[in-house]
């Protein structure tokens, strides 16, 4: 018999129990309720914003941007989880990985989730003063699927998708503050980041499969079944032929696609590693699969500072 959670643990997949843990009670569940525990999650909102920046070639000049696009990939991606919380909170309550969050263990009442999404959001607006105003609106613009995303695992076998669409905004960003338009290299590149959150979050989900399952919950692990190995490698080829005709567009040059070599190489390594069996340890297995998408989106943007940095002045 499972028993409701106290209201001083940590989830399961924290990456800073001891720092967050320390906190006082509510500043604790306020920081839970953000992921700040979790950086992994803004580093993957990040990643394409700066991919954007670079390929469109601001990476030298504009390297304020990037930093302005990693406060708000922080802030923004609390303020996602926090609003997927509070629309989550029955569902989160029936898993085992997701009871002990903030919202269904009583630790942040409804009232204070709420006044901390609008905090965090404000920290948002700061960032979205600092853009272009054809930026910010292609920024503002990604509210709807902001909004929407929490309820797509009731609707579609696919929530991994809309996932993509929205971690990967960032990318429309920060491509449309640097070109001033949105060009086609620009949405092979957003199409090939959709298709990798697609594989990264596949892999990630593989974490709640049997719960998911008994309570209704969709997501493209359970959709793709004995075949997610080989649904996860064909997202993240996916991802690559795109990026690597995102860069054929900008150079179109061999060793513009040879920058790719180690980007594909950490993919591969993840492929191969994978076990989405449930035997015990394979959700830590998986969860640090995930974690490693962190480097591969490094790996991403030092391929697009190469190919989108001009050596000519």
């Amino acid at each position: 018999m499972q028993t409701q959670p106290s209201h001083a643990e940590i989830v399961p997949d924290s990456e800073h129990r001891g720092l967050v843990g320390r906190l006082p009670p509510t500043l604790r569940g306020l920081a839970l309720l953000a992921r700040f525990d979790r950086p992994i999650g803004w580093w993957l909102l990040f990643w394409p914003g700066a991919w954007g920046v670079a390929l469109a070639g601001g990476a030298v000049q504009r390297w304020d941007l990037i930093l302005w696009l990693l406060l708000g990939s922080i802030a923004m991606r609390g303020a996602g989880c926090v609003f997927n919380d509070i629309v989550d909170r029955d569902l989160d309550a029936q898993v085992a990985r997701t009871r002990a969050r903030p919202i269904p263990s009583g630790l942040v009442s409804i009232k204070l989730a709420w006044i901390w999404l609008v905090a965090l959001c404000l920290i948002g607006l700061i960032v979205l003063l600092q853009l272009t105003p054809f930026a910010a609106i292609v920024a503002l613009a990604s509210l709807a699927p902001v909004a929407a995303y929490p309820f797509m695992k009731r609707i579609t076998w696919w929530p991994q998708a809309w996932l993509g669409i929205v971690f990967s905004w960032a990318l429309l960003v920060g491509w449309s503050d640097i070109a001033g338009a949105l060009d086609a290299p620009m949405w092979l590149l957003y199409a090939g980041s959709i298709a990798w959150v697609i594989g990264y979050d596949t892999i990630y989900a593989l974490q709640d499969r049997e719960d998911d399952a008994m309570i209704g919950i969709r997501s493209s692990a359970l959709r793709m079944g004995a075949r997610v190995k080989t649904g996860v490698g064909a997202f993240y080829v996916a991802a690559i032929a795109l990026w690597a005709a995102a860069f054929w567009q900008v150079r179109p040059d061999p060793l513009a696609i040879a920058a790719l070599v180690p980007a594909a190489l950490h993919l591969a390594w993840q492929v191969a590693t994978l076990k989405p069996d449930t035997h015990e340890g394979a959700g830590t297995a998986a969860l640090a699969r995930f974690r490693a998408n962190r480097f591969a989106g490094l790996l991403m943007f030092l391929a697009c500072v190469v190919v989108g940095t001009s050596l000519h002045p």
